[in-house]
């Protein structure tokens, strides 16, 4: 099983950062209005960053970290990402 921790953009231009196991399906849910209290009010949300782990633990260790970068910084690790698909 991979993990995952991204960064989504919301409607009102705000990041929110999050894990999952299921990219696709939590990312659905935040737009269902199921997948955070934070990202309830601001839908729709689009996925704009992500990355792979091996672990459950890795992943949130990775979500702590993005959680603490500045929205600048934030806004450099999107930029670097590119448009995936």
């Amino acid at each position: 099983m991979q993990y995952y921790a991204y960064i989504l953009r919301c409607a009102d231009g705000t990041l929110y950062s999050g894990y999952t196991n299921d990219l696709e399906r939590r990312v659905d849910a935040h737009n269902r209005g199921s997948g955070a209290k934070y990202t309830r009010s601001r839908r729709p949300v689009v996925l704009v960053y992500y990355e792979t782990f091996e672990t459950k633990q890795e992943a949130m260790k990775r979500e702590a970290a993005l959680k603490k970068l500045s929205r600048a910084e934030k806004l450099r690790l999107v930029q670097r990402f590119g448009p995936k698909g």
